[in-house]
Parts: C-alpha cells; sequence; structure tokens
C-alpha cells in the first residue's frame, strides 16, 4: 500500500499501523474524493465472544451505508455555520462535510477511532476539521453548532433522552439535527422519533444506496426544535 501521508501525520500514521493491518478506501462523494484510511479486517478486532462483550465490539471500524448517504446529502448543504459530527466512527460525513466547506467538529467516545479521524483528516488535507472525545452522559462544552449530525447513533433506548439532551445542548438557534440509519432500525428509531417528537418537528425521507449486489434503504430524519418551527410561523 503506497500513500502518501503528510509529514505531521506520519507518526500517528506509524502508531496505528503497528497495531492494525491497514487499507485506503476512495470514497466518490458528489464528484469529489474522499480517502479513508481503516482496519482492513474487522474480523481481526472482533472479540471471541462478540455477544457477550458486545459493549467492546469495533462499530467504528466500518464505513457504514448510512455514513455514506448521508455524506451525499452533507455535501448539497451550502456552508453555513458550525456541524457537529456525533458518534463519528471514521468520520466519514464530517470528513465530507469538511472537504465541501463546513467547519466542522467530529466526535466519538472511542479514543481509538478518533485517531483514525484525525490521521484521515490530514491524509484529505483538510484544516478546518477539529476532532474531540465526547462522552454523551457527560458533555463538554463545545459550543453551538448550525447542524448536528449522526449516521447509526439511535442504537438502544436507553440513550434516546440522552441524545435529546445533547440536541438542546448544541444546536444554535434556527439549527437542525439530520440522522440517518438502515431501515432494518426502524425498531429502534421509530421509537426514538415518537418520543422527540414532543420537542422537535419532524420529517423523514428514504434513500436507496445500492453497492455490490445489494440495495440498502436509508432513512434520513430531520429535526428542528418546535419553539423554533413555532416562532418561524408566527412571524411569517
Amino acid at each position: 500500500m503506497n500513500i502518501n501521508i503528510p509529514e505531521k501525520a506520519k507518526p500517528l500514521y506509524e502508531k496505528l499501523s503497528k497495531r492494525y493491518n491497514l487499507e485506503l478506501e476512495p470514497l466518490n462523494i458528489r464528484g469529489r474524493e474522499i480517502l479513508i484510511l481503516k482496519p482492513a479486517n474487522i474480523e481481526e478486532l472482533i472479540p471471541e465472544d462478540p455477544f457477550k462483550d458486545l459493549q467492546n465490539f469495533p462499530f467504528w471500524a466500518k464505513i457504514w451505508e448510512a455514513s455514506l448517504v448521508l455524506a451525499d446529502f452533507i455535501a448539497t448543504v451550502k456552508p453555513q455555520g458550525r456541524i457537529l459530527e456525533l458518534g463519528a466512527g471514521l468520520g466519514v460525513v464530517g470528513l465530507t462535510a469538511a472537504a465541501f466547506g463546513h467547519e466542522v467538529v467530529i466526535t466519538d467516545y472511542e479514543e481509538e477511532c478518533l485517531d483514525f479521524v484525525r490521521l484521515n483528516a490530514a491524509l484529505n488535507q483538510l484544516e478546518n476539521v477539529t476532532v474531540a472525545r465526547l462522552d454523551w452522559r457527560n458533555p463538554e462544552d463545545l459550543g453551538k453548532f448550525q447542524i448536528i449530525v449522526g449516521a447509526e447513533i439511535v442504537f438502544s433506548g436507553r440513550y434516546f433522552e440522552t441524545l435529546l439532551e445533547l440536541f438542546k445542548k448544541y444546536l444554535a438557534p434556527g439549527g437542525a439535527v439530520y440522522l440517518a440509519h438502515d431501515k432494518e432500525r426502524m425498531r429502534t428509531l421509530a421509537p426514538f422519533l415518537y418520543m422527540a417528537e414532543k420537542e422537535f418537528e419532524e420529517a423523514v425521507s428514504q434513500r436507496k444506496l445500492r453497492a455490490a449486489d445489494e440495495t440498502y434503504e436509508i432513512v434520513i430524519s430531520r429535526l428542528i426544535p418546535r419553539d423554533q418551527v413555532w416562532t418561524t410561523q408566527a412571524s411569517a
């Protein structure tokens, strides 16, 4: 694998290459190439009993189809204010947003995946990316954001209220939240959206992603605070 690693990122690349077999996956988003360096074989990272040790399952090491669809969407949004990516994993959505001119803060709880985000930001020569570790249960002050994005971040009912509190904490006035999930996750996503409906105006759409011999149906959800919608309607 011949990769032109920027000088400042070489120590990080050497650190990760000692721990993982790496592969470079180029993504074409709206005519722009985004380079993603990632673990080559996720099977090597899976615990011996993944069902017993689900908390340590390396979900972050995969490029999820929902992240590709959300990245494609965010590439069409005109830069305005800052973007926050939650539960970023490899940071496909946030890196794409940065490549299309947005100021982006990319977050996750796992330091390991954040190292990959830092490396890929350097690899793509993106200076408009900030990478930060974020504990959803004890969130630090990151400021306000015009857009919050997340792909496959609604996965457990115990985090529903936590996520909604994060949205309220970080969303700037006039802002919106965009989420993307595989349609197969609707059993978890639907009750979350039902809970969120009390405080957020929602719009849901579906997009198809064709990859190899499979077609994935991805649900994109947009959430806007209801008090914001009411204010806009009242002033119209």
